[in-house]
């Protein structure tokens, strides 16, 4: 019985696998929101949100899980010229340092300045537990719209992913 049980068990975690690997999320298009979060650690994130701004599709971008010791001044010698745009819609969060504090700075950060929905921006790998945190300490009050960049993932990235978001789920399931 245990053994079947087992077997069962490495079935579905499998499976759940599979289908995390096959789904991974993809770019949200032209969509307007009040607000754009960044989550750090990626190429191409940031540009990518500066992008949506210029698009006229957000108000204001909030990079969370920025190094402390990054200030406007880089982020727009990184950006080459983005100046004004940097200068009155972009702010640097320093406070987060996992998706999961990312969520909660995210969400003072939103509260703060009344947004009812956000465009929230990572890796296609990184969005499923991303979104996961971000509907967790969001609840239903604040829209989110996944904008997943594509990348080229390797499978121990995935694998490593799909791990902490399993984690994650559980131990939230769990109330821990």
């Amino acid at each position: 019985m245990i053994l079947r049980l087992t077997a069962l068990l490495v079935m579905f975690y499998a499976l759940g696998f599979v289908l995390f690997a096959v789904t991974l999320a993809d770019s949200a298009g032209p969509r307007k929101t009040d607000a754009i979060v960044v989550l750090t650690g990626g190429a191409g994130r940031i540009e990518h949100g500066i992008a949506v701004m210029k698009q006229g599709d957000a108000k204001r971008m909030l990079v969370a899980g920025a190094d402390p010791s990054v200030t406007r001044t880089d982020l727009i010698r990184r950006l080459h010229g983005e100046a004004r745009l940097v200068r009155c819609c972009v702010d640097l969060g320093s406070e987060s340092v996992d998706t999961r504090s990312n969520a909660e700075e995210a969400l003072r950060w939103l509260d703060k300045r009344d947004y009812k929905s956000v465009r929230l921006i990572t890796s296609d790998w990184h969005m499923h537990r991303a979104a996961y945190e971000f509907r967790h300490q969001l609840g239903r009050r604040i829209t989110i719209i996944p904008d997943a960049l594509p990348t080229q993932p390797r499978f121990m990235t995935l694998f490593g992913e799909y791990n902490k978001y399993v984690l994650r789920r559980v131990s939230m399931w769990l109330g821990l």
